[in-house]
């Protein structure tokens, strides 16, 4: 059955008279509520589009509510607010409210990433607001790491708590007297009430309601308490929160831009609490009445917040707020299909950077990440994300995290950069490794060219340029493929190296990069050619059997600005004479 509200006494009462009446726009004059007594405001809502919520139309008149002052059971002294409505000038208005309990996770930098996207396409407005009302988690440490990550990223916003905005502040912290007013207009209006439940009772409703199978709903005497009992409890003072009364046998549909139409049932829903004992403002009400009264008009957010939206409709549709648009995006998912977590590896955007990873990347990667454009390019910059992004092409289906991928995209992403951008980056990551005093010598140069096309990280170019500066020839003379190339007169290739080295025409050969050259007329002279003339060079030359073009190998060892830590030219032809009686015939 219907739960009606208790009836109030006849003193007290609130007597209310509606009319049209030319306020100033979008501007809700709050309650100013004194102690036990209302003492009177008046409130106007509206947009400039007509909107439904719930079944109520709000067109463009704008109505006035003029509450007479009567006595009010249950309200407390709060200073009066002016509470702003923005305009619906039909722009958009997106926003991005991270939690500062930690680092920015790559779900979270794909939230802010989509709403981002979709204010510069459509020309709206991206929002950073801060949600840190969880006082025991919350950190300005936390915050100021994700500001940094999201603008490391390359994203901007138009409002928040750095740059300001007309519809601040923009953290929740510094919110608490609105929520406080708001809340007690929900008093006042029969949709919240004071309950005065310790945990120790709620906790045996809830065990009560778990033995009967039941959902855990509120079923507490405070939502049907009389004004005596109410006026009693306050007059001891005693600690309580502010419930909203659900409305019962009522259903609340969406139309999620993502996933089409959902709806719920109110009476799966128990009346829940608004504000704690402490003050404090519950998730879902403050969430409600930011959106609202920063003017949000779309709200994309991961599935996991889908539930939340129940109960975040009852309380724009009980301070007559109009609803935003939702879209509810899919996990990301680990490669098993579990959740994302750390045990999968890097899961914030902070590690990803310092793992090497570029910006462009993660805005690239993270784009595909449950979007498409139709298509099967895969490697996009920011500036065509912009122009191709939309909520249509959003997909329902969850997103997998493969690290594989990322590293492939990244290894793109280096290789489209301009050589001067390569060179700072890699060279900067090979002086912090001591393979280099600075980034502008010709070794650097020849170095970040011989690395730059193989790599996907950029530490990747450091363990690699470490590699051509060794010569592991004496660790590998036991490996079984290079005894193969040992016995097949492999002395002839040493003596043909020696030679070269010490008449000067194998060193001449590498500065005029006719190294080539003088590999094949070595070749003429012994009959060599192909794999069996060009890997021994190989071998005797780097010590190994793979790796970049050994005239480039060369050419590094000898170029200006080599780190003391090379292998010379020289000290690799002395390694060849000591060994050379091994392989004579």
């Amino acid at each position: 059955p219907r739960r009606a509200p208790p009836p109030v006494p006849r003193h007290n009462r609130v007597r209310a008279r509606h009319r049209t009446s030319p306020l100033p726009p979008n501007t809700m004059s709050a309650f100013a509520l004194g102690a036990n007594a209302l003492h009177g405001a008046a409130v106007a809502l509206g947009r400039s589009n007509a909107v439904k919520t719930r079944g109520v139309g709000y067109g463009r008149a704008i109505r006035r509510v003029v509450v007479v002052p009567t006595r009010c059971a249950a309200t407390e002294t709060v200073e009066k607010i002016e509470i702003k409505l923005p305009p619906n000038d039909g722009k958009v208005r997106v926003r991005f409210a991270p939690s500062p309990t930690g680092n920015l996770h790559v779900g979270g930098a794909r939230t802010a990433l989509f709403n981002w996207l979709y204010a510069r396409n459509l020309g709206g407005t991206f929002v950073l607001r801060v949600e840190d009302t969880d006082q025991a988690r919350s950190t300005r440490e936390s915050e100021d790491a994700m500001v940094r990550d999201l603008k490391w990223m390359g994203l901007d916003w138009d409002e928040g708590p750095d740059c300001g905005g007309p519809y601040g502040p923009y953290r929740q912290s510094e919110r608490e007297a609105i929520y406080k007013q708001l809340a007690l207009q929900l008093v006042a209006d029969g949709h919240a009430y004071p309950c005065f439940c310790t945990d120790k009772e709620l906790t045996v409703m809830k065990e009560e309601l778990e033995a009967k199978k039941l959902p855990p709903k509120y079923m507490g005497k405070w939502s049907t308490a009389s004004k005596e009992e109410v006026d009693a409890e306050l007059a001891k003072g005693t600690p309580h929160t502010f419930r909203f009364r659900v409305p019962v046998g009522e259903r609340v549909e969406i139309d999620d831009m993502i996933r089409g139409k959902v709806g719920w049932d109110t009476d799966t829903l128990g009346d829940f609490v608004l504000l704690r004992s402490s003050g404090l403002p519950v998730y879902n009400f403050c969430v409600a009445v930011d959106d609202a009264t920063m003017g949000i008009t779309h709200v994309l957010r991961a599935e996991e917040h889908l539930p939340n939206t129940l109960r975040q409709a009852l309380v724009y549709d009980a301070l007559n707020f109009p609803r935003p648009k939702f879209g509810h995006m899919s996990l990301i998912l680990a490669p098993d299909r579990s959740k994302l977590s750390k045990r999968h590896g890097a899961t914030s955007v902070g590690q990803f950077k310092d793992q090497g990873y570029l910006k462009q990347t993660m805005i690239n990667y993270l784009s595909q990440l449950g979007w498409n454009d139709g298509t099967e390019q895969e490697i996009y910059d920011t500036t065509e994300l912009i122009k191709l992004f939309g909520v249509d092409r959003i997909n329902k289906s969850p997103a997998v995290f493969d690290t594989q991928k990322l590293n492939w995209m990244n290894g793109q992403h280096i290789r489209l950069m301009p050589e001067s951008d390569q060179i700072e980056m890699i060279g900067a990551a090979l002086v912090i490794a001591g393979l280099a005093s600075d980034t502008a010598s010709p070794y650097v140069k020849k170095a970040v060219a011989l690395c730059a096309n193989g790599i996907e990280l950029v530490q990747d170019a450091t363990k690699e340029v470490s590699a051509i500066l060794e010569y592991p020839l004496e660790a590998n003379l036991a490996d079984a493929k290079m005894i193969k190339i040992f016995e097949d007169d492999f002395g002839d290739i040493v003596d043909a190296v020696v030679a070269g080295f010490e008449s000067g025409e194998l060193v001449k050969s590498i500065e005029t990069g006719q190294f080539k050259s003088f590999v094949n007329a070595v070749g003429k002279k012994l009959d060599r050619k192909g794999k069996r003339l060009f890997m021994p060079f190989r071998v005797a030359l780097t010590g190994r059997m793979q790796g970049p073009e050994v005239g480039d190998v060369l050419s590094l060892l000898v170029a200006e600005g080599a780190p003391e830590t090379t292998v010379s030219l020289e000290k690799r032809v002395e390694t060849l004479k000591a060994a050379s009686a091994a392989w004579a015939k």
